[in-house]
């Protein structure tokens, strides 16, 4: 007889480099280990702003995995590491930005050396790269072959013994004092200018502050060593409050920091704007949206059900395949889905389709039929993706050309009725089918109706009439300071009648060219605010109640 059992593998330790700030950074290896990670013990926040981005990290991993902080462990988070990888487990733990610079990886590796236990060390990318690069500095311009790091933060940090000025850059990391800690932070803003000064350094030295380096929260300050304290001041007046982490950098290449700057200067950069759709629908959008700098949040307003009477989709998915209709109409993405997951329930596929024609309503509808494998016969124009715009391509039913006079129109239960009556309206006959139901989603929590009701949204990117009167109704109307971008001339006179000022209407009805108008006015808004000499502010930073034009 063969023994069935089997010693447990052996555990594994993967000390891995998270990255600056933004989640986006984690490299391929890392995200790898975090999908198979059994345990993670996350990184130890140098400051509360940054949770959201540490938290991003761990959607890399399983469902069923054990995440664990640093501050449960108490101080034995060495100790925690190799216990967990001696009974098997697979361990990941995580170190902001690398975990052999600045961080204590190098203690975890010697702690799996001395017990026998597997380890692999994976590098971030570093704050000391990462962060200038993000601000737009170069550390080593042309000309400037030294660059020097300091960690303020470090216990043997001494203002008395700062790199003395050799032309080239200094890097100092935690130089801030954050008002909640400060027997442990850096040694200020004016200690630290004060010693470079006194150390040789000319007061008109360039010097830069990057705070939240890499993230959507990002904000780089750039003045002088004589000036510095007083233009962080005044930039914290303006609506900057977030303090921790920071860097400073000191050297040539802060003179080019205006031209190269290319992350804060997205046209959305660090907008909180609210996508109010479904939860797969939203996704695309929020990548692109993410593209302009944005930081996209998704409600849903909506909830798509089945139709509470199946028996409409059977005879509609019956008469497909025995030919009864010439055409077929989809109207939206959620009709397409419906249709596709009726059909794969019989185990049929797009080749049920053969011999009938198919029009879509817009670019997202077609895009998903032809990612059911299906190329559609007739679309609208760019400029009126609508019902009313594909009335206006659809073809006169002609006895003679057409052999069957019936249309297949599968929507939603509560869809307007112009296509319906303008094929009418043509000489074919309809047959409406509730391919699904649109449902009021449950109101969002509490924070986030505070949220849309008092300004702290940037925008808000409506995507159809239903999204306005679904939002308003769960949430309240958004704040006035709120920018209010509409897909479309009806989604825009629904937004209207519930009060609302209409900032943005897309050019096209796609998702894709209302993400690209809103950032069309905030790029136009930020040009405005630069050739006024006046500081470019998000919309949730300008007073409340005061009311702007739209483009």
């Amino acid at each position: 007889m063969v023994n069935q059992h089997t010693e447990p593998s052996a555990g594994h330790v993967a000390i891995v480099g998270a990255g600056p700030g933004g989640a986006e950074l984690l490299t391929l290896r890392g995200a790898a280990l975090l999908a198979e990670a059994d345990v993670v013990i996350t990184v130890r926040e140098p400051g509360p702003e940054l949770a959201k981005y540490r938290a991003a990290l761990l959607t890399h991993c399983r469902d069923d995995v054990t995440v664990l902080e640093p501050a449960e462990c108490g101080g034995e988070i060495n100790a925690l590491a190799v216990n967990h990888a001696r009974e098997g487990s697979r361990v990941v733990r995580l170190y902001s930005g690398d975990p052999l610079v600045g961080c204590r990886g190098a203690e975890l590796a010697a702690a799996c050396q001395r017990a026998g236990v597997e380890c692999e060390v994976v590098p971030g990318l570093s704050s000391i790269t990462a962060v200038p690069t993000y601000a737009g500095v170069p550390l080593m311009p042309e000309g400037v072959s030294d660059l020097h790091v300091v960690n303020a933060r470090s216990a043997g940090f001494d203002l008395e013994r700062l790199p003395e000025d050799d032309g080239g850059t200094l890097v100092v990391l935690g130089p801030e004092i954050p008002d909640d800690d400060p027997g442990h932070a850096g040694p200020g803003y004016d200690r630290l200018c004060k010693a470079l000064i006194a150390g040789g350094r000319p007061a008109d030295t360039p010097v830069a502050v990057t705070r939240m380096g890499s993230t959507t929260e990002q904000s780089t300050v750039v003045s002088t060593l004589g000036r510095l304290t007083a233009d962080i001041k005044a930039a914290d007046a303006k609506g900057n409050n977030v303090t921790s982490p920071a860097m400073l950098v000191v050297g040539p290449g802060v003179a080019q920091q205006k031209e190269l700057s290319w992350f804060e200067t997205r046209p959305l950069f660090g907008w909180r704007v609210l996508v109010p759709r479904t939860r797969e629908q939203a996704s695309g959008l929020a990548g692109q949206l993410r593209g302009y700098g944005a930081v996209p949040e998704s409600v849903p307003t909506i909830s798509v059900e089945p139709p509470r009477t199946p028996q409409q989709m059977e005879r509609a998915v019956r008469g497909l395949v025995t030919g009864r209709y010439q055409w077929v109409a989809f109207t939206s993405v959620n009709a397409v889905k419906a249709i596709r997951e009726k059909f794969e329930s019989y185990g049929l596929d797009a080749r049920a389709f053969a011999g009938v024609k198919v029009a879509a309503v817009g670019e997202q509808t077609a895009a998903a039929l032809r990612e059911f494998g299906i190329q559609p016969d007739l679309t609208p124009p760019p400029h009126q993706q609508s019902g009313a715009g594909l009335v206006e391509v659809w073809p006169p039913y002609d006895a003679e050309l057409d052999p069957i006079e019936r249309v297949l129109l599968p929507r939603a239960d509560i869809a307007t009725e112009t296509l319906s009556a303008g094929l009418d309206d043509l000489g074919w006959e309809v047959d409406d089918v509730t391919a699904y139901r649109t449902v009021r989603a449950a109101p969002p929590p509490a924070p986030v109706r505070e949220a849309i009701k008092g300004g702290g949204f940037d925008a808000v990117l409506f995507t159809s009439s239903s999204t306005v009167r679904n939002l308003v109704g769960i949430a309240g109307k958004p704040h006035n300071t709120t920018v209010i971008a509409v897909i479309g001339p009806e989604t825009a006179k629904t937004a209207e009648e519930f009060g609302l000022r209409v900032d943005v209407v897309a050019p096209k009805t796609s998702v894709s060219a209302l993400a690209a108008a809103l950032a069309e006015y905030g790029a136009a808004q930020r040009a405005e605010a630069l050739a006024a000499g006046k500081p470019v502010l998000k919309p949730s930073q300008k007073r409340r109640g005061r009311r702007r034009k739209a483009l």
